[in-house]
């Protein structure tokens, strides 16, 4: 049986601050899989934790930003953003994106990866501030919330943009860069202490205050980007471009389509985070599996269709999928075979064309369902059984797991 809990909103004030100050560095570049392992992630002014503070921080189609922390299932209101056309997220960060800028809501948990082990923090929730720019920005994000960048790329006004992620954590929202393309499809996206910078069918890498370093590299069509425990990827007409540091340089390696297998190109890449393995839609032919470690891709068939995937990458290689009904389903990831379906959860958001999103974690999925009014924790590997249900005050329109 489903867990039903209405949120209870508490308001906080945006006026509140945080005195948050950088830790001394002193040790190598961080690369782009790992924050600088001196600091192990840690801000001051942080609580450090013994567990991740894991919670579902949502947007509404209004602006209005809260938060449900997932151990107590208390929720926070966290104060109003822009209306959001679309939110990006790096599991701490969330990015609201209209047509004249990005708001920044820091959700305050986060976790640092040190491959090995992890540790847990949690700072004071807030809105940092806007982005300017013309046109609905695409944002890019790495697995660090403490160091490198953020890339933020505006369509009408071709301004290619790095935020500074440290500067972020400490609660000011700050420009290393800010160049000029030309107007049209582009990204911004952080390698390690570089970003690439894509647009007009080419890669351009820059250091952190912009300069350029290193030849272009030929990219038609740029569509989709994510960070993975190897590097950045970075989807072309022809493949993918994988990203990443090497002896304090940036390296990219193109990972073309397999010779002999035709399907739709993959736009929208998607993951447990951090893990080596990604999905993407091939159209209606199915499921690409982009093996970053590997530097292959697969073509996963599927047994009906479905409109969003994610890579679980965990033992069992379990992928999850949405089909057009709404239901959650959980595939082989070497097969494209059906292990389990839960019941149709977000048909009416499907049809009635709101955005939904499927985000998993090590031991759950969660899903959010506007026209619904609902969020859905999945205990995908106990037959995609609906752990808990969560009615919202307003509709979660958009929404991230934070705290991972």
């Amino acid at each position: 049986m489903s867990h039903r809990s209405p949120l209870r909103p508490f308001v906080l004030s945006l006026a509140m601050v945080l005195a948050l100050t950088g830790c001394a560095a002193n040790g190598p570049t961080a690369s782009v899989t790992e924050p600088a392992p001196d600091t192990h992630g840690e801000i001051a002014g942080a609580e450090e934790l013994a567990e991740p503070a894991l919670g579902l921080t949502a947007i509404d189609a209004q602006g209005q930003v809260s938060h449900l922390d997932l151990l107590d299932e208390t929720t926070v209101e966290l104060g109003a953003v822009r209306a959001p056309r679309a939110v990006h997220s790096d599991g701490r960060y969330l990015f609201a994106i209209d047509e004249t800028g990005v708001s920044v809501v820091d959700s305050g948990v986060w976790t640092w990866d040190h491959v090995d082990h992890f540790h847990y923090y949690r700072a004071e929730a807030r809105v940092l501030g806007d982005v300017e720019g013309a046109g609905a920005a695409t944002v890019a994000t790495s697995n660090s919330s403490t160091t490198g960048g953020t890339g933020v790329f505006f369509p009408e006004s071709g301004d290619a943009v790095l935020l500074d992620t440290e500067a972020l954590s400490k609660g000011r929202v700050v420009e290393s860069f800010r160049l000029s393309r030309e107007p049209g499809p582009g990204m911004v996206v952080p390698a390690g202490s570089f970003a690439a910078v894509a647009a007009g069918d080419e890669v351009t890498l820059h250091t952190a205050d912009g300069d350029t370093t290193g030849e272009p590299v030929a990219c038609q069509a740029a569509d989709g980007t994510l960070t993975t425990r190897v590097g950045a990827i970075i989807g072309c007409q022809d493949g993918a471009l994988l990203i990443h540091v090497e002896d304090e340089q940036p390296v990219v390696e193109r990972i073309p389509y397999p010779d002999g297998v035709s399907a739709p190109r993959a736009t929208a890449f998607a993951n447990r985070e951090g893990r080596p393995r990604v999905a993407a839609l091939a159209g209606n032919a199915g499921i690409w599996m982009l093996d970053t470690r590997a530097r292959t891709w697969t073509l996963l068939p599927v047994p009906e269709p479905v409109v969003q995937v994610t890579a679980v990458d965990d033992a069992d290689a379990n992928v999850l999928a949405l089909t057009p009904d709404g239901r959650v389903l959980v595939l082989d990831g070497e097969t494209g075979a059906t292990r389990a379906a839960s019941v149709p959860l977000v048909g009416a958001s499907l049809a009635a064309g709101d955005p939904v999103t499927l985000v998993a974690d090590q031991q759950r999925a969660y899903l959010n369902g506007p026209a619904e009014g609902r969020l859905w924790e999945i205990d995908f590997a106990d037959n995609s059984r609906v752990a808990r249900e969560f009615e919202t005050a307003s509709a979660p329109v958009f929404f991230a797991e934070t705290g991972r």
